[in-house]
């Protein structure tokens, strides 16, 4: 456990004391797109943070290499190798992508070539357990085809979720944490060394997604881009092609009976692990529902639209932190929901705990719709979002009828741009003395929980 922390800690500090260099190298490089119709963020924000996460991700398989037990992972298998083959293929992808924006199909093209490099080098489901059955073993085109598969819809479902500050790697580091600790306590408790570049996979991708968190956080300094995320998304896939499709489930001897009794007993977690659903539960709702979305307006499923998860948190009501930390959540729920189920599934006690904790976080989830409104003597002690939206509409209307009267007696040009100049004056005290109430009035959908720090100094340029 020690030196896998180690490798945690170095990849975190790698990947955390790069970010800033290659902020400034993506500003210097012109990576900083227009903003998009679909974006929440205000400002234009450098990409290409998944440099510093490659980095990271090298320098974490490179101590691992040098350690005492973990330099067995590199001599009894060619599993990080192929990962990192892997991840420097779709590291460039991405990066190419957050430069010169890419078209989708050549995106995809490039993820299905990266997971049949991983294939070539060992990195590939062999056999499936099945329940009731036993332990299937796959042909050669049957695994690539899976693998290939499971590759690509981990990528796009992470780089999907890719919406808010934060999102993606909060999300990731809670799914790899689970990972973790199940894939660990496979290598440890059973003592099954096919589980051991598991474990090492999702050690560092923790460390890749802790070290980048403290720059992508509301409000980001800068984003991931592609390059991060479908970085982290086939690092995820790695780590659960590689225990799932590679690790004997009749080696865990959790029945002295056949071998379709250890399936059976690992089914919760095995099942899930495969596809996988309890890891990126939430990600990949995300990806089913957008392509069904986009496919039913007639569009293609690539197209991209304001439509995820995140956006849909932002229009309810939710503020970006919060939006931020419901998918959090979720995500936590789901995967060490799972992650209990597999080490007690006949424990009544988990499955209440799970549906409680579900309970708690529709409440959450819907909060905004039940928003109770202080009393006017106590609105100037409480935050906006808790005001009544009377004062603030009134003063509006109030401001615009006196505006109008103003250029109705004027009765030329003049006077009306005198008039406009006078709504938009009066309208501003208003604004900020009550914006979220007022902003959340007019719908702008979420946008009160962007951060107000601005970035640009004089002239327009971005403070580095």
């Amino acid at each position: 456990m020690r030196e896998y922390l180690l490798t945690l800690c170095i990849t975190a500090a790698v990947t955390y004391l790069l970010t800033g260099p290659v902020r400034k190298f993506a500003i210097v490089a012109g990576a900083m797109p227009e903003i998009r119709a679909r974006d929440v963020h205000r400002e234009p924000t450098p990409r290409l943070g998944g440099i510093a996460m490659f980095f990271g991700l090298c320098a974490g398989l490179l101590v691992a290499d040098h350690l005492t037990n973990l330099n067995q992972v590199f001599a009894n298998s060619n599993e990080p190798r192929a990962l990192l083959s892997g991840a420097a293929l779709i590291w460039l992808i991405g990066v190419l992508d957050d430069k010169f924006e890419i078209d989708a199909l050549i995106k995809l093209g490039g993820q299905m070539i990266a997971a049949g490099v991983m294939v070539m080098q060992g990195l590939t489901i062999l056999w499936l357990p099945i329940p009731g059955v036993g332990n299937v073993a796959l042909t050669q085109w049957q695994g690539t085809l899976l693998t290939v598969a499971l590759v690509v819809i981990t990528i796009n479902a992470v780089n999907f979720v890719d919406g808010l500050d934060g999102l993606a790697a909060g999300m990731v580091c809670i799914a790899a944490a689970a990972f973790f600790l199940y894939s660990y306590r496979i290598w440890y408790s059973y003592g099954i060394e096919s589980a051991a570049p598991a474990t090492l996979f999702a050690a560092i991708l923790m460390g890749m997604c802790l070290g980048f968190l403290p720059h992508n956080m509301h409000p980001a300094r800068i984003f991931m881009g592609d390059s991060g995320s479908m970085l982290i998304g086939l690092v995820l896939a790695a780590g659960a092609i590689s225990i799932t499709g590679q690790v004997d489930p009749d080696a865990l001897a959790l029945f002295t009976g056949s071998e379709k009794a250890a399936v059976h007993q690992t089914v919760p977690v095995y099942i899930p692990l495969l596809l996988p659903l309890t890891i990126i539960a939430v990600p990949a709702a995300d990806l089913v529902l957008a392509i069904v979305r986009r496919t039913w307006r007639g569009q293609s499923p690539f197209a991209a639209d304001r439509g995820h998860l995140h956006h849909r948190l932002l229009e309810i009501g939710h503020s970006h932190s919060r939006a931020v930390l419901i998918m959090y959540f979720w995500s936590a729920l789901i995967g060490f929901g799972a992650l209990a189920y597999s080490v007690n599934s006949a424990s009544m006690w988990i499955v209440l705990g799970v549906v409680f904790l579900s309970a708690i976080g529709l409440v959450l989830l819907l909060l905004p719709r039940f928003t109770p409104r202080a009393p006017r003597w106590a609105e100037h002690v409480v935050p906006p979002r808790y005001r009544r939206r009377g004062r603030a509409a009134e003063s509006l209307a109030a401001a615009s009828v006196e505006a109008t009267d103003t250029a109705a007696d004027a009765g030329d040009a003049a006077a009306d741009a005198d008039a406009s100049d006078a709504v938009q004056e009066s309208v501003e005290p208003v604004e900020e003395e009550e914006s979220a109430s007022v902003t959340a009035g007019l719908g702008v959908n979420g946008a009160t929980a962007l951060g107000p720090r601005s970035r640009l100094g004089k002239g327009g340029k971005v403070r580095i």
